[in-house]
């Protein structure tokens, strides 16, 4: 038994309600191992935890899906994994808790960090790269020639996905809130920018495609830029909804809205992407691939420690963050 430190959630509401507390740590079971955290990555994930917009089975509960650390303990029937090892994880078995400073996880759960690769880079891909890896593969085949249009493109996930679509050869149409985004968008792979408060972002890019739309629209804003989502996309278009950074979609009006374009609409989710531990290894080793190979550079945003775990939530809802916030321990 060990003592460590976690963020607890008593109640669903505003980043205040997360508060540090001391807890106990038992030796891991069987199929466990103890691990020590070196760095923990932020996701809109865990704001919708937090605030309620995903509900967590329990309350009081641990927070945070995506972290790296170091194998410090290993309980019995453990395989291929020891004392020393830098591991990585996002989205486990587990249950939520990264937002800690040491914690019990399941041996499945977790992925070996090659040899190249820094532990802050890990802590930083496995939920954004992998969410890219299965929006551009498996939502959507996205292919080269494909004109897509991605929605908070200076984000983590849309740093991503800027240059992952320049990989394939597709068009990407990026989306920020503001000028200041505007410049590190364009920096990651995306052939048209714009910001929501000088553009017209319909006609914007209506003219790009000559009228016709997108073939595809990722969308992980929700409230505000839904009814642009659907103004966009080509006729029998897709539009994947993966996230509602600014509050739920509003109802699809299907004799209203459907009446635009005839479009599919799709709402992602990683854990019905992720639906065993070996499919979530073969998208890191995809994940893994492109950053080896060069054709996806991250701009590392760690200017935070994790015990500035509040205001990193209230930065990020007030869209004040750019790139990927990973969090010293």
């Amino acid at each position: 038994m060990r003592k460590t430190k976690a963020v607890v959630l008593h109640k669903n509401g505003d980043a205040d309600q997360m508060v540090w507390e001391e807890i106990n740590l038992p030796d891991p079971g069987y199929g466990q191992v103890l691990l020590k955290h070196e760095f923990v990555g932020f996701n809109m994930i865990d704001v919708y935890h937090r605030s309620g917009i995903y509900p967590t089975p329990s309350k009081p509960c641990f927070l945070g899906t995506e972290a790296s650390g170091v194998i410090e303990q290993v309980g019995p029937g453990v395989k291929n994994l020891n004392i020393g090892d830098r591991v990585a994880y996002a989205g486990s078995s587990s249950g939520l808790g990264s937002y800690s400073y040491s914690r019990l996880m399941n041996a499945d759960d977790l992925i070996i960090i090659p040899d190249w690769m820094r532990s802050e880079v890990a802590a930083a891909i496995l939920t954004k790269g992998r969410t890219v890896e299965y929006l551009f593969n498996r939502t959507y085949k996205l292919q080269k020639g494909d004109r897509l249009l991605f929605n908070a493109a200076a984000g983590g996930v849309g740093q991503i996905a800027g240059q992952w679509a320049a990989f394939i050869g597709a068009t990407a149409i990026g989306i920020v809130g503001n000028m200041d985004k505007e410049k590190f968008a364009r920096n990651s792979g995306y052939k048209h920018v714009f910001n929501m408060q000088d553009h017209d972002i319909v006609k914007e890019v209506m003219a790009i495609t000559e009228g016709t739309g997108v073939d595809v629209v990722y969308d992980s804003i929700g409230k505000t830029t839904w009814d642009i989502s659907l103004s966009v996309v080509k006729k029998l278009g897709l539009v994947v909804s993966f996230g509602s950074a600014s509050g739920n979609p509003p109802l699809y009006d299907v004799a209203k809205d459907g009446v635009k374009n005839s479009a599919y609409i799709h709402r992602a989710t990683m854990v019905n992407y992720m639906t065993s531990p070996e499919i979530g290894k073969k998208s890191a080793e995809s994940v893994f691939e492109m950053i080896k190979n060069g054709s996806i550079n991250l701009n590392l945003n760690m200017d935070y420690h994790l015990d500035d775990i509040v205001t990193v939530h209230q930065d990020a809802e007030a869209r004040k963050t750019i790139g990927q916030i990973v969090m010293k321990v």
